[in-house]
């Protein structure tokens, strides 16, 4: 076993006698409800069935809707169902999801994002085609509140493959990554830890992508694939109104520096 991080939890192996499905798709949630209908579907029109994919909803004690119910009305027993017993914060809830994640293959969809057809089906044959690759990603589309197409992210190369050595650094100066685009093996988790709490709300997942970058090769799709939200209430949009966006961005840049070459370092300044 790895030894502990001041900064990030330990993810445990499953337990022996678990069943192992190959994916895990892990979905954290705050009230949101009003999009976990569309989440839930664009899953579950992919769902080759629980012996091959673990569906769960985690929510992080929603006092404003009841995803519950969602999940009830719509995964109908296909879907786990876990509520925080008390709000505990983004990523401390994401991080409730890895451990409860029992899939090779984690895939984390926030509750008001989406997948594509062909997502599941495309990365899994990444993962069986490069067993070296600990990530995989694909393009993604920005969406608005009305699920309206709103621009797609910029190529990172022309064709789909492994991403090149240099690609460290462009993440590592740039969010180039959605959430709901990547999908990890769970032993990457095991591993490297889950996510670091002393960074702020919406740096954690770019600080993750670019600690796996460092340490694994990853696969990139070309094909967008995934859908990330962005609407009045979320949580980017709240800290950019607020004046704090700029000061992640800086913690964030010192603690990626940790994850790159020294002589590399720098140049994400």
């Amino acid at each position: 076993m790895n030894e502990p991080h001041p900064y990030r939890p330990t993810i445990l192996p499953v337990a022996d006698g678990e069943p192992r499905p190959l994916w895990s798709v892990m979905i954290p949630i705050y009230n949101s409800a009003s999009y976990l209908r569309e989440t839930l579907a664009s899953i579950l029109a992919q769902d080759p069935g629980p012996d091959v994919m673990q569906i769960a909803v985690v929510d992080d004690h929603s006092t404003q809707d009841d995803p519950a119910a969602v999940v009830e009305e719509l995964g109908r027993g296909r879907v786990e169902f876990y509520r925080q017993p008390q709000n505990v914060g983004l990523v401390k809830n994401f991080q409730t999801t890895l451990e409860l994640s029992r899939g090779k293959l984690i895939h984390q969809l926030h509750g008001d994002d989406l997948v594509r057809q062909g997502f599941y089906q495309k990365l899994q044959r990444a993962f069986m085609e490069n067993p070296e690759i600990g990530a995989a990603f694909c393009r993604h589309i920005i969406i608005d509140e009305h699920s309206h197409w709103q621009h797609i992210s910029e190529l990172e190369q022309q064709e789909s493959g492994v991403l090149p050595d240099s690609w460290l650094l462009l993440i590592a100066g740039f969010q180039r990554i959605q959430t709901p685009s990547i999908v990890v093996r769970r032993e990457v988790y095991e591993k490297l830890g889950g996510f670091d709490y002393r960074l702020p709300t919406g740096c954690e997942d770019w600080e993750m992508w670019v600690r796996i970058a460092a340490n694994y090769p990853i696969w990139y799709e070309v094909e967008p694939l995934a859908m990330y939200r962005k609407h009045s209430g979320s949580i980017t949009k709240t800290n950019v109104k607020n004046g704090k966006y700029v000061q992640q961005l800086r913690e964030s840049v010192k603690i990626f520096q940790g994850h790159l070459p020294k002589e590399k370092a720098k140049s994400t300044l």
